[in-house]
């Protein structure tokens, strides 16, 4: 009897100075890991929008001492793309609705727009808390014609 197994989950973290330069650094990361993973172009495309978003709130927001890190985990598990970012802020995420003349404020509403899922968690042990969405991978096509189908003229 021959048994199928999944892939086991693929992951990587990285942590990352709490400063602005680590957004772009963290966009370049995601990219690569894409990239070698082989994720299609539009769902890397818009997991790193979305990441950057989460980054950005996690500078901005997470105000908490010098030298604390924020850490953007990456997971491809199945068909599904997930990515968390975690910082040492308790203060859970709020979207809200942006005016036409705000500069900001649109970034949850943004990965709200365009993840499967999202939402948010304390961390374990009681220290900050993690942001995270899915993205569905879309379902592998299958090499040449489906079965049954012979004829070569289609």
């Amino acid at each position: 009897m021959e048994r199928t197994t999944s892939p086991l989950p693929r992951e990587i973290d990285w942590r990352l100075p709490r400063t602005p330069r680590s957004v772009g650094r963290a966009r370049s990361l995601l990219s690569e890991q894409a990239r070698a993973w082989k994720v299609p172009d539009d769902v890397a495309d818009t997991a790193v929008l979305l990441l950057s978003e989460l980054m950005t709130n996690a500078v901005r927001h997470g105000r908490v001492s010098a030298g604390r890190e924020v850490e953007a985990r990456c997971v491809l598990d199945g068909g599904v793309l997930r990515m968390e970012v975690a910082d040492a802020s308790d203060a859970l995420p709020c979207p809200r609705e942006a005016g036409p003349e705000d500069e900001s404020g649109r970034g949850l509403a943004l990965v709200e727009l365009l993840a499967d899922a999202w939402g948010a968690r304390a961390r374990p042990y009681g220290i900050g808390k993690a942001v995270w969405f899915e993205l569905a991978l879309p379902a592998a096509e299958p090499d040449g014609p489906p079965p049954g189908d012979d004829c070569p003229l289609r």
